[in-house]
Formats: C-alpha cells, sequence, structure tokens
C-alpha cells in the first residue's frame, strides 16, 4: 500500500498523537487503531502491534509524571497489583476467546466511562493531614472496577484509560494530573505484561512496532506535561466527548449500525 519510508514515517506521526492523547486523556487506541487497521492489519495483529507500540509510551510518560507520583506509593501499592493481575489474565483471553464475542460488550463499557467521566461532580481534593474515609463498598467495588479494566487492557485496551480515569476519578481525593499519572503508570505495567504475553502467543510486527512506539515515546514524554497546563474540567469534557464517539463507532462496528 505504502513505501516502507512512508509508511515509517506515518506511524511515527500517529504514534506521536496517540501517545499525547494516551497520556493526556486515555484515549490513545482512539488514533492508532483505527489506522492500524486500516493500513491492512487484521483486528488481532493490529490489537497485539497497538499494546506493544503502546509500550513506549510508558517509557516516555513515566519519568515526565514523577512530580506527580512523589508521595502516592501507599495508593499504588493498590493499583498496580489489581492492574497486572487483570492485565495477565485479559493477554491469555485474547487468545481464547472469540473477538467478536467481546467486541460486542466493549461498546457498553466505552458508552459507561464516558458518562461517568461527563458527569459534573465536585472534587474535594485532601488537604495535609486531612483523614478522608471512603465506605468500605465504594472502595471494594473500585478494586474489582480497576482489576476489571487491567483484564480489559490485557484483553483489548481501547480506551481502557477512560475506563480507569472514571474510577480513579470517583474514589481519588488528588488531583486530576495525579490520578492521571497513576493511571499512565498502572496501564504502562499493563500493557509491558500484555506484550510479554501476546510475544509467547504470536509473532510482533516489529517493522510497525519500533516507528509506532519511536512516536508513542515522543508524544508520551509531552502529555504530563500538556496535562499540567490545560484545565481538568477541559480535558474531562474531551475525553467523555471522544470516548462517546468511540462508543459510537464501536456499536456501529459490532451491531451493523
Amino acid at each position: 500500500m505504502f513505501a516502507y519510508g512512508t509508511l515509517i514515517i506515518i506511524l511515527i506521526v500517529v504514534g506521536i498523537v496517540a501517545g499525547i492523547v494516551s497520556t493526556a486523556a486515555g484515549l490513545a487506541s482512539l488514533v492508532s487503531y483505527p489506522v492500524l487497521l486500516a493500513l491492512g492489519l487484521p483486528p488481532v495483529t493490529a490489537n497485539v502491534t497497538n499494546t506493544v507500540g503502546l509500550v513506549f509510551t510508558s517509557f516516555g510518560a513515566v519519568p515526565a509524571s514523577r512530580r506527580e507520583l512523589r508521595g502516592h506509593g501507599r495508593e499504588l501499592k493498590v493499583l498496580l497489583p489489581l492492574t497486572l493481575i487483570g492485565s495477565i489474565v485479559g493477554a491469555i483471553l485474547l487468545f481464547v476467546i472469540p473477538a467478536a464475542t467481546f467486541a460486542k460488550v466493549v461498546p457498553f463499557f466505552i458508552l459507561v466511562a464516558a458518562v461517568l467521566v461527563l458527569i459534573p461532580r465536585h472534587i474535594h481534593v485532601k488537604q495535609p493531614g486531612e483523614v478522608v474515609v471512603t465506605p468500605k463498598w465504594v472502595t471494594a467495588l473500585a478494586w474489582l472496577g480497576i482489576s476489571l479494566v487491567g483484564t480489559y487492557t490485557g484483553y483489548f485496551g481501547a480506551a481502557g484509560g477512560v475506563l480507569m480515569l472514571s474510577i480513579l476519578s470517583f474514589i481519588s481525593d488528588t488531583p486530576f494530573a495525579v490520578y492521571n499519572a497513576q493511571k499512565n503508570l498502572a496501564l504502562g505495567l499493563a500493557n509491558i505484561v500484555s506484550a510479554v504475553v501476546y510475544g509467547l502467543q504470536t509473532p510482533i510486527k516489529w517493522h510497525y512496532v519500533i516507528p509506532l512506539g519511536i512516536g508513542f515515546l515522543i508524544g508520551g514524554s509531552l502529555g504530563p506535561h500538556i496535562v499540567r497546563h490545560v484545565p481538568a474540567q477541559l480535558l474531562k469534557i474531551v475525553i467523555g466527548i471522544g470516548a462517546l464517539g468511540l462508543a459510537a463507532s464501536l456499536f456501529k462496528s459490532a451491531y451493523g449500525l
């Protein structure tokens, strides 16, 4: 379809845009996954290529988010194991359950995430020395939800960042930039685990992954800086509208609407 030199340029540019969108809004697959399909990759191959490429986003985003992650080890000790365990399960399921089965459910997940992100709510940011008690049932549901997001990320992952952000926005008492950084770290590790499992199950198209990954690395480095300077409410509106668009697209492809 394209000369390889042209393909490299396309993938790097797509990776940069998707990397920024991933780290700032959790919607990388809204950009990169459809492009990989348009370039002729089958759905599962495109998903694997996208997930392996997303690993590079973390190499850019996590160092750029050190300021937001500092002092939040307690939350990460819960968030990371739940996400990683879920991602292992999801990555294995990708090669066990037919993709068409999960494709019927995915649009509903994205739609719910979009609605949760767009619901106006007052977020109380915890002050130094203040103790905020979250009801146990809310915490339990959040932990379950985070595990399921990890599973979803390992299996397919489109808008997994939005799902994670929607959960963290309801249980976190930190600013958006902080729990967005936590999301980037958790899903970055989940993508690494998923990529390892994928590599054991199917050949990786490295001639696609490398240029895409270079773009993800650049975009991932830029995203956290953008989050610091853009109003959180504006980002949430962009995330929610983007997720609604992705849900509509997935509904159309899954149900032929």
